[in-house]
């Protein structure tokens, strides 16, 4: 007998999660029917997945041969499904899409409604994360698009969505907190950098920004949110480079956050929409990247107050 889709949709969920409980509970499955799925798969097969211990479960190597075209199948069944669903062009689909931290809090919210003002049947699940990270779900066939950072990667198609300004925010007691307006990266100089860990394209746009700068990106606080390196500022632990998403939106919230725009060419973070070039799902790809910019010009027109005043 030939594997079913249930067996390769477990087969693939134990691989990603390392354990059949975690990936049961992902499914929404009992554990035990899940086990019994693997082992009647395996049995038909005639070869062993996974090497089951009492602390771990981890692949054979026939298991590591196998996965990829596993994920390679139900991704085609996935697009399969969602291909004859928007067979209308309406966006009558259920997509995967990996965000950027800032894009899924400050941004995904109200793209979310507006999409589904406009798009009802459309149905989107988010996961957040560096777009390094989120590409290698999507070249796998676990994401179905990404809203990240550019990528010149061949493997996808891309297409610009927005860019954010970068912004400073440091200490109240830091002399860069008794002034508004832009800040030049002369001001910064001999500051210590703040950003977030290293795997984000925003910090390496910050690591270019500091060696203009003469100065160095801290390498004793990196933060795993934007929270946390706006809180390492405040604690004055040095200059916090915030992406124009974030820094604006908070800055709305709490009218007390001090905020300056830092003036630079390279001061930029460009957001772009990818998905795989094997996609059949191009025209609903396009017809999203136009809803998304649409989202971010209704964001840009909110906030422009808020932005000019702090100019």
């Amino acid at each position: 007998m030939r594997p079913t889709f249930r067996q390769l949709q477990y087969f693939v969920a134990v691989a990603n999660q390392s354990a059949f409980g975690a990936a049961a509970q992902e499914l929404a499955v009992s554990q035990p029917s899940l086990s019994k799925q693997l082992a009647t798969m395996e049995a038909e097969l005639g070869i062993s997945l996974f090497e089951r211990t009492s602390r771990r479960v981890q692949l054979t190597p026939m298991g590591e041969i196998l996965l990829p075209r596993a994920r390679a199948i139900l991704r085609d069944l996935e697009e399969f499904r969602s291909l004859s669903r928007n067979a209308d062009g309406k966006l009558n689909l259920r997509l995967n899409i990996g965000v950027l931290p800032s894009v899924g809090a400050y941004y995904m919210p109200l793209a979310t409604r507006r999409l589904h003002a406009s798009f009802p049947d459309l149905r989107l699940a988010v996961q957040e994360g560096a777009t390094r990270d989120l590409l290698n779900h999507l070249r796998e066939g676990r994401l179905d698009a990404v809203i990240g950072s550019p990528t010149e990667s061949p493997e996808f198609h891309t297409r610009p969505l927005f860019t954010e300004t970068l912004w400073i925010c440091a200490a109240a007691d830091d002399p860069l907190s008794s002034s508004d307006g832009p800040v030049t990266l002369a001001d910064l100089a001999a500051k210590p950098l703040l950003s977030l860990s290293p795997g984000y394209q925003l910090t390496e746009i910050v690591e270019r920004l500091a060696a203009l700068a003469g100065t160095q990106v801290s390498r004793d606080y990196q933060g795993a949110s934007l929270d946390a390196v706006r809180q390492m500022a405040v604690m004055g632990a040095g200059v916090a480079v915030l992406p124009s998403l974030y820094a604006l939106g908070e800055a709305i919230r709490d009218p007390d956050f001090i905020l300056r725009r830092l003036d630079h060419p390279e001061a930029r973070h460009e957001i772009a929409l990818h998905w795989r070039r094997t996609s059949p799902m191009n025209s609903a790809f396009e017809k999203l990247t136009t809803a998304l910019v649409a989202v971010k010009e209704e964001i840009r027109a909110a906030r422009g107050a808020a932005e000019f005043a702090l100019q």
